[in-house]
């Protein structure tokens, strides 16, 4: 069986860690500008009147309002998906086009799509005159664009999109899932109309997602979400803040970690590592092609040695161990001839040494014998 071979990738710019100790000092100071006192230790829940939602809710919004330097913040139940049904509802109805890069949608994504009844056109990020010429067509009130990779070799920038998009008067819901707070600026913060991003991506509560943007689109966001079934809870509120002053710094050093693995495996470490690439395959990770075709069965192996075998939320508080998986289902769909041969590894929030160490015994694992069903022992 001939091995593949992984495509070229353009990751992401990342945040150093002195930026990142800037944005947590940044987070507190709009902390202190929409709260005082004993507010940061009270929470409040239901539906109040005046506000439709929690006043602790109402003020830790306005927190990440001012932090992304948006007009307003709307939270959702649901996370990311959540976030991004929330936006593209308030703001896609049934039969309009809606302009989206050519390549394999996040399946949840797609879902939601197909409720909205949304004809979407596709373009080619990658290819800034077909984008112009997408956009020139006068046919798109609003265009979706993911922050991170759909496919492996996506080389667009997003700033780049989103200010074509501007300059033609097309309005922007950016999926800001995996990059928000990893990369330099949000989608929000380069332009868009909103970003759209699970929390609990960010060490977050369960099922708390986030539109931040143009004050018109969060205002339909809170509209459309009047039941007080549906509210983020005061206490949930001050959990994400509580939990995103932790996030710039653990970001960066994971970078940083993910950066000295990828060199030291391109360098030879560790035998039985054919090729390695450093991607926004979702979450900012290394694809580790092997040698050959055991990528389905190292995740369980990995997980003997101390490697989580699946994600949770791809970098939610429960994801401290390395992660080993198989590549995402949107990366599979444009490349699947990786499946075999490729996993994804992302260091969560071991140092690289551990990494290296899990992967070597993993595949040292792997080239050991099955013993025969029912071989006798020997006497």
């Amino acid at each position: 069986m001939e091995a593949p071979v992984l495509p070229e990738t353009f990751p992401l710019a990342t945040v150093g860690l002195e930026a990142a100790v800037a944005r947590q000092f940044r987070l507190l100071e709009a902390t202190a500008a929409h709260f005082e006192g004993d507010q940061l230790f009270a929470a409040d829940a239901g539906v109040v009147p005046g506000l439709g939602r929690p006043r602790t809710t109402a003020r830790v919004e306005a927190v990440l309002a001012d932090f992304f330097g948006a007009e307003d913040a709307a939270f959702v139940q649901g996370a990311g998906t959540g976030a991004i049904r929330a936006a593209l509802t308030a703001t896609v109805r049934p039969g309009d086009e809606l302009l989206v890069h050519r390549a394999p949608v996040y399946r949840t994504t797609g879902v939601t799509l197909r409720g909205l009844g949304a004809r979407t056109v596709e373009a080619d990020f990658n290819d800034p005159g077909e984008l112009r010429t997408a956009l020139a067509s006068g046919r798109f009130r609003w265009a979706y664009v993911q922050h991170t990779r759909q496919r492996l070799g996506d080389s667009y920038d997003p700033a780049e999109v989103i200010a074509a998009c501007r300059a033609a008067g097309v309005r922007t819901v950016v999926d800001d899932n995996y990059a928000v707070l990893r990369t330099p600026a949000a989608g929000v913060e380069l332009g868009a109309d909103a970003s759209c991003f699970s929390l609990f991506k960010l060490h977050g509560p369960e099922g708390v997602g986030v539109v931040v943007g143009a004050g018109d689109l969060v205002a339909r966001v809170h509209d459309d979400n009047y039941s007080g079934g549906g509210q983020v809870q005061g206490h949930q509120a001050l959990d994400v803040l509580r939990a995103l002053t932790h996030v710039p710094v653990a970001w960066a050093v994971q970078s940083r970690v993910g950066g000295e693995v990828a060199a030291r495996l391109a360098a030879g470490e560790v035998d039985g590592v054919a090729e390695v690439r450093i991607a926004n395959a979702q979450d900012r990770c290394l694809l580790v092609r092997l040698d050959r075709p055991v990528a389905a069965r190292l995740p369980a192996v990995a997980a003997r040695f101390g490697a989580a075998p699946y994600p949770v939320g791809s970098n939610s508080r429960y994801e401290i161990a390395p992660l080993f998986y198989r590549l995402s289902g949107s990366s599979l769909a444009d490349a699947p001839e990786l499946a075999d041969w490729t996993v994804r590894v992302n260091p969560m929030r071991a140092g690289a040494d551990l990494v290296l160490d899990i992967l070597r015994r993993s595949l040292a694992a792997l080239n050991e014998p099955l013993a025969a069903p029912n071989e006798p022992e020997d006497p």
